[in-house]
């Protein structure tokens, strides 16, 4: 995903991550414009956190700052399921391509687990 620079706060390119299984290995990118709009909702979520902090800070009653936070739940829910629908059609389906299949779905499912409750 694209970071940006703290001390310049300029935007940096996109670094492929590089994943497989030793033999098969494939950058994983994402294109431009779903990098844009997953830093854009991650940002929005970052806001809405400093937002709950100052509900905490000013403290506003528990019940209130309780939606807040199940709205944040929910606005990360949605955001992992954007990287996954992604990785089920870029990566997924470049490995099917590719014939080796079972490392993407093996790293998918290692992922899940730690993801998942």
């Amino acid at each position: 995903m694209i970071g940006s620079n703290p001390l310049t706060n300029e935007t940096l390119p996109a670094k492929p991550h590089v994943h497989g299984d030793g033999e098969h290995i494939h950058p994983h990118v994402h294109s431009e414009e779903s990098q844009r709009r997953i830093i854009n909702r991650l940002s929005r979520i970052e806001g809405h956190i400093r937002g709950i902090k100052n509900m905490v800070q000013e403290s506003r009653p528990c019940p209130d700052v309780l939606v807040q936070v199940a709205a944040v739940r929910g606005a990360l829910d949605r955001v992992a399921r954007i990287i996954l629908d992604e990785h089920l059609t870029e990566c997924i389906g470049r490995a099917a391509k590719e014939g080796n299949i079972e490392v993407e779905i093996e790293e998918l499912k290692a992922a899940l687990d730690r993801f998942l409750p």
